[in-house]
């Protein structure tokens, strides 16, 4: 028999690919499963993005290999939506590098800098990719505790007793998830302080920035945070494209080339039809964003009216594609509550403890399910 590598046996399947299976069985079998758990955008892209893609396909290049670096019309298109949104300069031509998806960034990036043995700063409750990446390249995890109380942001105050002299890379998330809270610019200057004085490595995993939140703020507008500092963004919660994977890395000349070491030994280029829509997508002006948000504006109020049925608590400020929810007091177990009311209601809702031991006691409800859909959901609940 065929052993499997032993950092393979450091990591779970993600909680998601084998619950979705359940769930799927489920409505195979006739149960009408409502799905509120997953932040896969249902709405579609814009008509222009498609459009373009579709012309695309008869150009002369568009079915060779394309750059490692994607082609330079997307860089400058990053680069100008940054400057545009953010109000951070970068240098299309070695400071922008398209990905396919933030999540194989998160792994590049990592491929890069970490050694076995280096330590990883990572937030609870946060995104799993985090974790089970620093284990896949046997780093060693060292997660950082945020609360409620601290409105989901890092105590730098207890993080300065800890013995730092390891850790490599700081990975953050703001907007956050699952929580959605916003972190300013103050907070992040804070960060930045903190992360170069220890020789950190800052990562900021920045997705959400457009969806129900008018502060757009980027780690990178921070005077001199390139040096020690990089952001990951994504064009699949923006512009509904999700499975067309792209994603974006920003950073300085000398960061992003030792990315690009790893990523051109990976992959042999981004299709250039998606290159090309991708482009589109960044010029689309503010009106498309304030139409999204119209959609998950109503989708939220259902949502929090359905989270009240359940006596649940949330934060009404909150941004990004989800709904953050407290249970109520006496209930022990999230993922116990939730797989009652997916076999009691047929729906399904994601438990906190899969973005870590602090998201115990929360549920998340996504943004990415019509309105007809939750509003089914609360019947079923109202019954």
């Amino acid at each position: 028999m065929i052993k499997e590598s032993n950092r393979l046996k450091t990591v779970k399947e993600y909680y998601f690919s084998k619950k979705l299976r359940e769930v799927d069985d489920l409505i195979k079998s006739g149960e009408p499963v409502i799905n509120m758990a997953i932040g896969s955008p249902d709405l579609f892209p814009s008509k222009s993005v498609i459009e373009v893609l579709k012309n695309s396909l008869t150009d002369q290049t568009a079915h060779k290999y394309q750059s490692y670096q994607g082609i330079f019309e997307l860089r400058k298109a990053i680069s100008d939506f940054y400057l545009k949104f953010f109000k951070v300069q970068s240098n299309p031509v070695n400071e922008v590098l398209p990905l396919m998806g933030s999540k194989e960034g998160i792994m590049h990036i990592s491929l890069a800098f970490l050694n076995p043995g280096d330590e990883v700063l990572i937030p609870n409750p946060g995104y799993p990719t985090y974790l089970s990446v620093t284990k896949l390249v046997e780093a060693k995890p060292v997660f950082y505790d945020l609360f409620k109380e601290n409105n989901w942001f890092p105590n730098l105050i207890e993080l300065e007793k800890r013995d730092l002299s390891k850790v490599k890379i700081m990975w953050i998330n703001y907007p956050h998830m699952p929580t959605g809270s916003c972190a300013s610019l103050s907070q992040l200057s804070e960060l930045v302080d903190f992360t170069q004085k220890h020789s950190i490595l800052l990562i900021n995993d920045n997705p959400y920035s457009f969806i129900l939140n008018n502060d757009f703020i980027s780690l990178l507008s921070i005077k001199e945070s390139k040096k020690n500092c990089m952001e990951l963004n994504s064009f699949s919660k923006s512009f509904n494209l999700s499975g067309w994977r792209v994603g974006m890395l920003i950073g300085s000349d000398k960061n992003i080339s030792k990315v690009l070491k790893v990523k051109s030994n990976m992959d042999s280029g981004m299709f250039y039809g998606i290159q090309k829509g991708a482009i589109q997508a960044l010029n689309l002006n503010q009106k498309w964003f304030d139409s999204l948000n119209v959609i998950y504006m109503k989708r939220r109020e259902l949502i929090w009216e359905l989270a009240s049925i359940l006596k649940c608590e949330f934060d009404k400020d909150s941004a990004g594609l989800f709904v953050w929810a407290k249970l109520p007091k006496g209930i022990e177990s999230s993922e116990k509550f939730i797989n009652n009311i997916l076999e009691q209601k047929n729906v399904f809702i994601a438990p906190g403890t899969i973005f870590g031991s602090n998201g115990e006691g929360y549920i998340r409800f996504s943004l990415c399910i019509n309105e007809k859909k939750i509003i089914e959901a609360i019947k079923r609940f109202e019954k």
